[in-house]
């Protein structure tokens, strides 16, 4: 199934890119040189395509084929537009409810929040187009096919789809444990998007500083987190319970 979402070769990938493909995150090896790898770095760079240096024995894992030193992965689906996104579902009369993720990097968590929130109704989820985790086969065998049913936008900066959101009348609420409200305190019966953040690092700073309300899960044992997969079903389920 993985072979079915890689292309390797340094040109293969370049023209992959101008014929339009959804190439989600290209893998270059260490130390690579010549004309044709500049020309590739340009144009990922032009396009913002996620992109990870590696050693050889990486790229030899990702294909048994000639890689040149180049895999890209392509994406299964077709990525959405935010604004003609947010602007169908505030119009299909449906209360939107977004899910925004800030570098999530773990592709099994990644794959296992998109079923969960297809589960819950969420309307879209938007994550960036660098940083993040790669849709490729495990994210869609983790999603159990969720990924093919829920729109996806990739955008260059979260916080710009953020300030998208609050112009559009939809609160934006962000999943930290820097706060003193618990979830339960929250209201989600109004339009609103949720942002979760990575693994280690949780949200970012500067996102913190400009979402509408922050909230927190109740933590009663001795370890201060949960996965933020986990997490993240604990929050789209209180939207739900809310909502009915």
């Amino acid at each position: 199934m993985e072979q079915d979402y890689n292309i390797f070769g340094i040109r293969a990938v370049i023209e992959a890119i101008n014929a339009g493909k959804s190439v989600d995150k290209v893998f270059v090896q260490k130390g690579l040189r010549g004309d044709l790898i500049q020309e590739l770095e340009q144009l990922l760079r032009k396009e913002s395509i996620g992109t990870s240096y590696v050693p050889v024995e990486k790229l030899n894992r990702l294909t048994k084929k000639n890689h040149q030193g180049v895999v890209a992965q392509i994406a299964p689906i077709a990525f959405h537009n935010l604004d003609d996104l947010v602007l169908n579902v505030v119009e299909s009369g449906i209360v939107p409810l977004f899910l925004i993720l800030d570098q999530i990097s773990d592709v099994r968590n990644f794959g296992a929040i998109i079923r969960t929130a297809e589960c819950t109704g969420v309307s879209g989820i938007i994550v960036q187009k660098k940083g993040g985790a790669p849709l490729n086969a495990d994210a869609v065998k983790t999603s159990a096919g969720a990924i093919f049913n829920i729109p996806i936008c990739k955008v260059d900066h979260i916080k710009d789809a953020i300030f998208h959101m609050q112009a559009s009348g939809i609160k934006v609420v962000a999943a930290t444990e820097k706060t003193d409200n618990l979830l339960y305190d929250v209201s989600f019966t109004e339009p609103c998007a949720i942002v979760m953040g990575s693994e280690g690092d949780g949200i970012n700073p500067s996102v913190l500083k400009i979402v509408d309300d922050k909230a927190k899960l109740p933590i009663l044992g001795s370890i201060d987190s949960l996965n933020v997969s986990v997490a993240c079903g604990a929050f789209l389920y209180e939207v739900v319970r809310q909502r009915r």
